[in-house]
């Protein structure tokens, strides 16, 4: 019985072994082919958004991938088809490029952009992008929303830019804020440029809300300076957000005071007047 049990002990470990022997073998041999099928990806075009909504006069910015998986590198051309008057850019590594050499098994990013035109309706637009090489053509599907156009103008009632005030004076100028665009438009605030020391109050200075097609008048009241020459000065006002802006440039003529003339005129007698005298009292000596 003893040498029974021996030989039964000794059996058992040696087909254990074995069955470890034999799973350690195929784990090994799928572990080495899993990392070969990883090293080589398939080719293909592809973003990570494909639908992105803006405002018409906004630029539609996609973050794509493009992958050459042969086995060979290959030369990829960019062609995409646009609705009329639309344009489209591609970047890669910040640089514009209309076609793009890959290395075989490279992934590339690529950056497009898409610029409708102002005119665009409110609607979603498809963007087929083709990626083409001497061995195949990848496609890339897009959609841009257009959800209206931000757009501001700026003038005066009458569309005169121009007028005349008196040095040291002020002038009150009528302006009149439009929102020509399809979305509404929101906090316009109004700004600026004149000659040095010149002043200028807007009323009001801020509009807090501006419907498409709606107008407001403002009210900009210019303060020219004490001593100011007499000449052709330009202010520069505008109005903008984040979204729009606009700017005109309005034309003021600068005269001098009739006072000042006159006080010019008096001193100019006088100072003849003087000279005279002097000639009189001294000429004869």
């Amino acid at each position: 019985m003893l040498t029974g049990l021996q030989f039964t002990n000794l059996k058992r470990p040696s087909f254990l072994s074995l069955f470890i022997g034999l799973f350690i073998t195929l784990s090994n041999t799928v572990c080495a082919q899993a990392p070969n099928a990883s090293t080589t990806p398939k080719s293909g075009f592809a973003a990570r958004l494909v639908n992105i909504e803006a405002p018409a006069n906004e630029t539609f910015r996609y973050n794509a991938t493009l992958t050459n998986g042969a086995s060979q590198p290959l030369v990829y051309e960019f062609h995409a088809k646009l609705p009329s008057g639309w344009q489209i850019s591609y970047r890669v590594d910040g640089s514009l490029v209309t076609s793009l050499r890959m290395e075989a098994g490279k992934v590339q990013d690529v950056g497009i952009e898409v610029n409708s035109t102002l005119a665009a309706k409110p609607g979603k637009y498809n963007i087929p992008i083709q990626a083409i090489s001497a061995q195949d053509t990848l496609l890339l599907d897009l959609e841009a929303v257009v959800k209206g156009s931000y757009a501001v103008e700026l003038t005066t009632p009458s569309g005169r830019l121009s007028d005349e005030v008196v040095s040291g004076g002020s002038k009150d100028i009528k302006l009149v804020v439009k929102n020509t665009g399809t979305l509404p438009l929101n906090s316009l605030d109004l700004s600026s440029q004149l000659p040095s020391k010149w002043e200028v109050t807007f009323e009001p200075a801020n509009i807090k809300q501006l419907e498409p097609g709606q107008s407001m008048e403002v009210k900009a009241s210019v303060q020219v300076p004490e001593k100011t020459i007499a000449g052709d000065y330009v202010a520069k006002l505008s109005v903008k957000n984040p979204n729009a802006q606009a700017e005109l440039s309005f034309r003021t003529i600068v005269k001098t005071s009739l006072l000042s003339g006159w006080i010019g005129i008096i001193i100019i007698l006088l100072a003849i007047g003087l000279v005279y005298y002097l000639i009189r009292k001294y000429g004869r000596r």
